[in-house]
């Protein structure tokens, strides 16, 4: 038994900014971006909210807008979603969440609704809370009886992240992007679903990579009570000072823009990329062999390219979207290819995330409106286009030596990890 992403859709903004174009504001070109990073593009929303975004995957993934990928190929109805979970650091306010008001757009009249902040890691932990909120609803679970049913939940990433780049810094300007993926999950006795997660944190006294917010509202109030004269507010130097950023503020720099050390981050997260993985693996019983395919966050295809020779697969084993999205949070393993009719997803997959200083990974079996034993589908890879073929974008390529062993392993009734 398990939770099945039964549905899943993906929204990027209008405007698609190439790498040259980003020598109006730094000094910087194609060629010194692409060979550090992979990115060509990245999407900016100017136009268009997060919550835009998120709505637009959202109702790809509900079957209610053409473009996502359901499992029946049918609409699922909005009044069956008991659960939305919402993973941002972008959030457009405050209040009311961004998951609530997601949940008014889509009218999902049933559905309890929150935020997850939880950075580059938030999909997975999102699968994972919202996985864990299924379990511990169902039938028969210690307490069940006491919680919310949760039977179908929706798990969206969505991200604004150039609301809060610095565009004169040319280390992180160029890593950037706009866009939004959204999954449904449902809950099935007979299936299986997610099989394995892990979740780590360690802690980052380097302030590696930091966003401060921006409270701009006065505060009429001093130590001593009452003060319409009051200056600025004096917990905000203690932050910047915790957070490192004391001399960019005392320069003029706004406190709200991403900060990040470069070198250090590339470190952790190459790291913590093949940790998850293995973890995941190992938690679910599983080995690489198992695997289809590997969905590793977006954030830079050095990263990637450390995580395949550190691993011993091909860079074709890895889902790859980053050079026209760029690194896009949240936002970048929900918004994965979606698959052609007649030819469903991978059916093994492995998410691998990291932020620093947080990891996770989910090794999860994509399932198909069959059952496994009766006619499983053939796992693909995805892998970018040649230059002839515009060098952006995923195709499918089969890989016949996985066909062969997941048929294998069906017939012998194993279950994979999703």
């Amino acid at each position: 038994m398990g939770s099945t992403i039964i549905g899943c859709g993906k929204s990027l903004p209008k405007l698609e900014v190439a790498n040259d174009e980003l020598k109006a504001l730094v000094d910087t070109n194609d060629e010194w971006i692409s060979t550090r990073t992979g990115i060509r593009s990245r999407h900016v929303a100017v136009e268009e909210t997060a919550t835009d975004l998120a709505e637009a995957a959202a109702r790809q993934a509900l079957g209610l807008a053409d473009g996502g990928w359901r499992e029946d190929g049918e609409a699922i109805d909005p009044a069956s979603i008991d659960l939305v979970i919402y993973a941002t650091i972008t959030p457009d306010v405050l209040v009311p969440s961004a998951a609530g008001l997601l949940r008014r757009r889509l009218g999902l009249e049933n559905a309890i609704a929150f935020d997850l902040n939880a950075a580059c890691t938030g999909f997975v932990y999102g699968l994972t809370v919202a996985e864990c909120m299924m379990a511990g609803s169902t039938a028969g679970a210690p307490g069940a009886a006491g919680r919310n049913p949760v039977r179908r939940a929706l798990v969206v990433g969505a991200e604004r992240l150039t609301r809060v780049t610095g565009w004169s810094d040319r280390n992180t300007c160029v890593l950037f992007g706009d866009g939004a993926g959204a999954a449904v999950l449902e809950w099935n006795e007979n299936r299986p679903g997610i099989m394995s997660s892990f979740i780590t944190n360690a802690d980052d006294d380097t302030n590696a990579l930091t966003c401060s917010f921006a409270y701009d509202a006065p505060l009429p109030f001093d130590i001593d009570g009452a003060s319409p004269e009051a200056p600025e507010d004096a917990s905000l130097s203690r932050i910047d000072a915790e957070l490192g950023i004391t001399e960019f503020v005392d320069a003029g720099e706004p406190r709200q823009v991403l900060r990040m050390d470069g070198p250090k981050v590339f470190k952790f997260a190459a790291e913590a990329m093949t940790t998850a993985v293995h973890e995941a693996l190992d938690r679910a019983n599983l080995t690489l062999d198992d695997v289809a395919c590997i969905v590793p966050h977006q954030a830079n295809e050095r990263i990637i390219k450390y995580a395949a020779k550190k691993l011993g697969r091909p860079m074709d084993f890895f889902q790859l979207s980053i050079d026209h999205t760029g690194n896009t949070s949240a936002a970048s393993l929900p918004r994965r290819p979606t698959g052609t009719p007649g030819r469903p997803p991978p059916c093994l997959w492995l998410y691998a995330t990291h932020t620093t200083p947080a990891a996770s990974g989910a090794a999860t079996r994509w399932c198909s409106s069959h059952s496994a034993a009766a006619s499983p589908p053939a796992p693909c890879c995805w892998k970018r286009k040649s230059a002839s073929e515009h060098g952006r974008g995923m195709r499918y390529r089969p890989r016949p030596s996985a066909i062969d062993h997941q048929t294998k392993r069906a017939s012998e009734g194993a279950r994979f990890v999703w």
